[in-house]
């Protein structure tokens, strides 16, 4: 009845109105995160009945939604945007990983939690997500309102509400850039960060306004249509966690307003989507179906309206532009610890290049995935010789430091956990610095300190100590005593280089360096005189180099790319403790890659080699092969079916092929099949296929929130021996 009232008293005030003047029509469109698609259908029978909107007001997804349409893309252009948009990628900034740059794919993808630390104190970041992604995309959608300022201009004028932190007002924002704006107006607390414009801290306007209807009112309309996808405020039955709560609090204020707002509308729409929540963004399709079948409740409304206007705009419909522009220069700012060069280097972009809006985004991942900057906007200036200027703004990230938490465990360095500290801008400007401190079973650091100079030539420092314990059968030593089976291994490594380094395009790495290593292997099963027997206790100087190739699109379950390391290293002098050291060098190298075959299946190969050009009279550099483990230091090199370090030789070869099958997601089964032959010169004759040693294993793996979570059986057709085989976490 309620309804049917107001219905009633609009025809009367639409009829009064066409007695008077044509009627202004102003549209309201509420916040509601993933339930803002609904507003879409209620776009789309405005456009069908004819209705002009001389206004639009929006809070966060209704101010992204009403900006578009106020831009002038149609309802139909913005459900093709929004059906074809991951959502869940953008929000969470997530890019892939060949933009990461080389030194992070080598070193930082240990973890998957990462605390900022500030002042000597570790704190909690402000959001999941920084919002970058959105940022380009808006910046793409809405290249021509680049050079308008004022939202009043638009071909609908515009205006959208943020929410200021300090204070908890609302901030209306109907001038500047427009793409800010709605990200602005759309930073979700704790899902996306704050912006800061006009020196004040933003949020979404959701908190202080979602329903703006007395703004609208201000602006001279006649007749107000709102759309509201708020929620509702829960029942005691339903606030049974702290963060249900805690939401229940923060949404009084916002429903007590937005019920004194709906008073003051001339047509109340509100979609049934109770049952959706904010962040249903994989939902977007049932949420635009629920909104077309309550926005088709009004269409008669829509078509009296449409009536009644009788002078129409002709309205001009907005295209993506997917044009290419000369850039004839590229100015910088905000690049205050970070050099011209390593921010060029970054974006890969030069002068004299034809860019589309599409390609800048790609570039600006590329800077973002670096991880230091808290926002990259930029302009698009028009010169006299239509060539254009490209203009970044850059807000350097004040997330200097940070600490980041693993945890792993496998059968040979046992339970560890690895807390990361990361410093940036330590020494001078593009340095990062990145310790490693594994606590747990076997005690080991990583160090490495490394300055990028993007397009120059880089140079860095690293140290590491690495040492376990194992009963392994270490074959140059138990063939040595046919009475023992294996020995209880301990073995230490303590390596430190100086490099010089250069990167192409974030897939190769092309170094040189100079080593000083310390070995220090040992056994307590053979004794002389009740000592232990130390099998090297020698300093090592070598020089080495390196080319190394990552397109992988994972570091773990990977689907396709490739993937190359290849080593050469010279031993130059020792300090040899067991007087037998002559110069030698040595190579070795992997070479893989990954192709997906059919659905959900891959298929991984790995080949790897290694030799050495004039052999060593110590046993210690053999290449010894056998396990499973991932993070082997040395010529250490796993090979399933047969124990740790049960093989070993001057040189050998191996072929490792992989297909897994992602049955669920995350959850994948595999089988691996691997050949090897070691001699003191495989590549001495051509029967290559001699002496082959096979393994194979079956195996389940869960991509869980800290890593890899593994569990194989392996075997050998070569001999009666197999092995249950297991790790969780990420390797390191």
């Amino acid at each position: 009845m309620k309804n049917f009232l107001g219905l009633f008293f609009l025809l009367i005030s639409i009829v009064s109105f066409s007695q008077k003047k044509q009627p202004k029509v102003g549209l309201v469109l509420s916040g509601g995160g993933a339930k803002g698609f609904a507003h879409i259908s209620v776009l789309k029978e405005i456009d069908k009945a004819g209705v002009q909107v001389d206004y639009i007001g929006g809070t966060s997804m209704g101010a992204i939604i009403g900006g578009l349409y106020a831009a002038g893309f149609s309802a139909n252009q913005i459900e093709d945007i929004v059906t074809e948009t991951d959502f869940v990628n953008l929000l969470r900034d997530i890019l892939p990983r060949s933009t990461s740059p080389f030194f992070e794919k080598e070193y930082l993808e240990k973890t998957r939690i990462t605390l900022p630390i500030k002042r000597g104190k570790v704190g909690l970041p402000r959001a999941v997500s920084r919002g970058q992604n959105v940022l380009n995309f808006l910046f793409e959608l809405l290249d021509s309102t680049e050079d308008l300022k004022d939202f009043s201009k638009l071909p609908i004028p515009f205006f959208c509400i943020a929410t200021d932190v300090e204070n908890g007002g609302e901030v209306l924002l109907e001038k500047g850039s427009l793409p800010l704006a709605l990200r602005a107006s759309g930073s979700f607390p704790t899902l996306l960060d704050p912006v800061i414009l006009d020196d004040k801290l933003l949020i979404d306007g959701g908190v202080a306004n979602n329903f703006p209807v007395t703004i609208m009112k201000s602006k001279g309309v006649d007749i107000i249509i709102g759309v509201d996808v708020e929620g509702k405020l829960y029942e005691k039955e339903k606030l049974t966690s702290v963060i249900a709560i805690l939401n229940q609090i923060v949404s009084y204020q916002m429903y007590r307003k937005s019920t004194e707002e709906k008073e003051k509308l001339d047509v109340y729409i509100h979609p049934e989507i109770f049952k959706y929540n904010v962040v249903d963004f994989d939902k977007k399709d049932e949420i635009i179906k629920k909104g077309e079948i309550e926005a088709k409740k009004y269409r008669e409304i829509f078509k009296e309206i449409a009536v009644k206007q009788i002078i129409k705009k002709k309205k001009k419909l907005l295209n993506i532009n997917t044009d290419k522009r000369y850039v004839s220069k590229i100015n910088i700012t905000g690049n205050n610890y970070y050099t011209r060069a390593y921010v060029l280097g970054k974006l890969t972009i030069k002068k004299g290049d034809s860019l589309s809006r599409q390609e800048i985004t790609k570039d600006i991942h590329l800077l973002s995935a670096t991880k230091n900057y808290g926002r990259i906007e930029y302009q698009l200036k028009k010169q006299a010789d239509k060539s254009y200027h490209l203009n970044f703004k850059l807000k350097e990230s004040n997330d200097n430091a940070t600490l980041s938490l693993g945890a792993h465990y496998d059968f040979l360095y046992k339970s560890g956990v690895l807390a990361n500290y990361s410093q940036k801008h330590l020494f001078v400007e593009n340095d990062l610095l990145s310790l490693d401190v594994i606590l747990g079973d076997n005690l080991r650091y990583n160090l490495n300190y490394f300055v990028d100079n993007g397009f120059y030539i880089s140079y860095g420092f690293r140290s590491r100590y690495n040492h376990f314990r194992a009963n392994s059968k270490y074959n140059s030593v138990v063939s040595q005593f046919p009475d023992i089976n294996s020995i209880d291994l301990k073995y230490i490594d303590i390596t430190n280089q100086l490099f010089v380094q250069t990167t192409f395009d974030r897939k190769f790495a092309l170094g040189l360096g100079l080593e000083q290593k310390h070995i220090n292997a040992s056994t307590e099963t053979i004794t002389n005189n009740n000592d232990k027997t130390i099998l090297d206790n020698s300093n090592y100087y070598n020089a080495f180099g390196y080319l190394k190739l990552d397109t992988y699109d994972k570091k773990y379950f990977v689907t396709k790319g490739y993937y190359a390391d290849l080593n050469f290293k010279w031993y130059l002098n020792s300090s040899n403790y067991n007087n037998n050291f002559t110069s030698f060098a040595q190579a070795k190298g992997v070479l893989g890659f990954a192709t997906t075959i059919a659905d959900e299946v891959t298929f991984q190969m790995t080949n790897e080699a290694g030799f050495a050009l004039n052999n060593s009279d110590s046993d210690v550099f053999d290449f010894y092969l056998g396990g499973y483990n991932q993070n082997y230091t040395n010529t250490f090199v796993s090979l399933y079916g047969y124990d740790f370090a049960e093989l070993s030789n001057n040189s050998f070869l191996k072929s490792e092929f992989k297909f897994s099958y992602c049955f669920i997601e995350k959850h994948y089964a595999s089988f691996i099949a691997n050949y090897a032959r070691l001699d003191d010169n495989v590549f001495k004759n051509i029967d290559v296929f001699k002496n082959i040693k096979s393994g194979y294993a079956l195996g389940y793996s869960y991509n869980s929130l800290i890593g890899p979570i593994e569990i194989k059986y392996s075997w050998s057709p070569d001999r009666n021996q197999n092995y249950w085989l297991f790790n969780l976490g990420f390797w390191f």
